[in-house]
């Protein structure tokens, strides 16, 4: 229950339901609204399960990591959804004719209910085919447990071309001797996916084609590819009196005037100390370029000052709005971004480079797709080099500039643009996302029939 989570998988929800499939989505009450303002214009019946209480250090009410105090106590809430089994099982009992569950990869207790039904379940975790395998790779070959620095590169068994760092992994993977809470958790995740039907992945096959095929060949369960889930919804129809807000207005503007954008967000769970949002601040007023800055409230820390001195070119918005409006509007012609997987489809489905700034999960995998694999976008340059180190505003400013007006940057440019016709066609009938859901229907229809 992330917002990076649910998201795609309410657009799964849709590209079922655009199958003639029948669609029932699970939720808690906190995340009610979320899920019916999301399919409130479709046929998916929606199913409340309460929500458990009193799980220690998380407020009464807080129902996704979001809304959480802290990332520190994302363990104890995830742990605490396994109380939700015994409801979870009462409402499937309910429902007639299941064909398969679709639960996220941290609700691995989902396929103790799925095997006492006689229900495949199929494992959607958000991530792609290219950081999955490393990690499965490079965690199955010991080679986070080595003698290197943290910092040091080694070469990555099976794909020598690829060099990763032990920072290129979160905890506790980046720990030689891993162990404790999250440890444990993570590995009864893991053994509940290997041991469920497939996987689904948002991605497309001409994306990550060898990544693909080495998971499919080399581990279980089948990974099937049916994205990029991002292009399924279509924008919705505004009412006549809807009125632009504030930054689209403001797009506009620089669209008018001949202006390319470079648009700034770094999702909802990334936690920015005050000292790295004034160096962010400082980079972008010295780069010259001009900006659309999308921050929390809890980030908004900056110069004072600093918003008044940039009005001309910069904008800082602190609230709700559309990404894919804003990737996809003309003007921008740069991500600054923290490379959560749904950042970066969006972005390659609207063509627009990236500058990568991971911070946590698998984002530094993600970084390394979106820099050295598919050359689609640049890497913000650290105060030391090291993958996790603070940034400071030379470097940002440096790499800001070349993203948008350097030869680098227009390299990266040229190679999205086929990225993004590529993940159109994939979508398309008759593309390779299309067919890998029409084999998946086939066989989950085919099971059912057995049973």
């Amino acid at each position: 229950m992330a917002k990076g989570h649910t998201i795609p998988i309410l657009h799964l929800a849709r590209l079922l339901l655009h199958r003639n499939t029948s669609v029932t989505v699970f939720t808690t009450p906190a995340n009610l609204p979320f899920i019916y303002d999301s399919l409130s214009d479709t046929e998916a019946s929606i199913i409340e399960l309460p929500f458990p209480p009193n799980i220690a250090g998380v407020p009464a009410g807080v129902e996704s990591t979001d809304k959480l105090p802290s990332m520190s106590l994302f363990v104890p809430f995830a742990t605490a959804t396994k109380l939700m089994q015994p409801n979870f099982e009462q409402a499937l009992l309910a429902l007639l004719n299941v064909t398969c569950i679709i639960s996220d990869g941290f609700l691995g207790w989902t396929l103790q209910s799925a095997t006492k039904f006689g229900i495949p379940r199929l494992v959607f975790y958000g991530m792609n085919n290219y950081s999955q395998t490393l990690a499965r790779v490079v965690t199955g070959n010991g080679q986070l447990s080595g003698s290197e620095l943290d910092d040091e590169e080694f070469v990555v068994t099976n794909f020598p071309w690829i060099k990763l760092t032990r920072n290129d992994f979160d905890e506790p993977f980046n720990s030689r001797e891993p162990k404790g809470p999250a440890l444990d958790f993570l590995t009864e995740q893991f053994v509940a996916t290997s041991k469920s039907y497939g996987i689904v992945i948002n991605s497309f096959y001409e994306l990550e084609p060898l990544y693909i095929e080495h998971w499919n060949q080399e581990f279980e369960p089948k990974a099937w590819c049916i994205g990029p889930l991002c292009l399924v919804e279509s924008a919705k129809n505004e009412p006549r009196s809807y009125q632009k807000p504030t930054w689209l207005q403001w797009l506009d503007q620089k669209l008018v005037q001949g202006s390319s954008v470079l648009y700034i967000a770094f999702g909802s769970q990334a936690e920015i100390p005050s000292q790295q949002m004034r160096e962010i601040a400082g980079g972008l007023e010295k780069s010259k370029v001009n900006f659309l800055w999308v921050t929390r409230k809890s980030e908004s820390e900056l110069d004072n000052g600093f918003e008044e001195r940039v009005k001309e070119r910069g904008l800082v918005v602190r609230e709700w709005i559309d990404q894919r409006a804003i990737l996809g509007h003309e003007s921008v012609q740069g991500f600054l971004s923290h490379c959560g997987w749904n950042s970066v489809l969006e972005s390659i489905c609207a063509k627009v480079p990236i500058l990568a700034w991971p911070m946590m999960a698998e984002q530094h995998l993600n970084a390394r797709m979106v820099v050295e694999e598919l050359k689609v976008g640049l890497r913000d340059q650290t105060s030391n080099g090291s993958v996790r180190s603070f940034v400071k505003s030379e470097g940002l400013e440096k790499m800001a500039k070349e993203l948008m007006e350097g030869e680098m940057g227009k390299e990266a440019r040229k190679k999205v643009k086929e990225f993004g016709e590529a993940a159109k066609k994939a979508k398309e009938e008759g593309g390779s996302s299309w067919h890998t859901l029409n084999q998946l229907i086939d066989e989950l229809q085919a099971l059912r029939s057995d049973r």
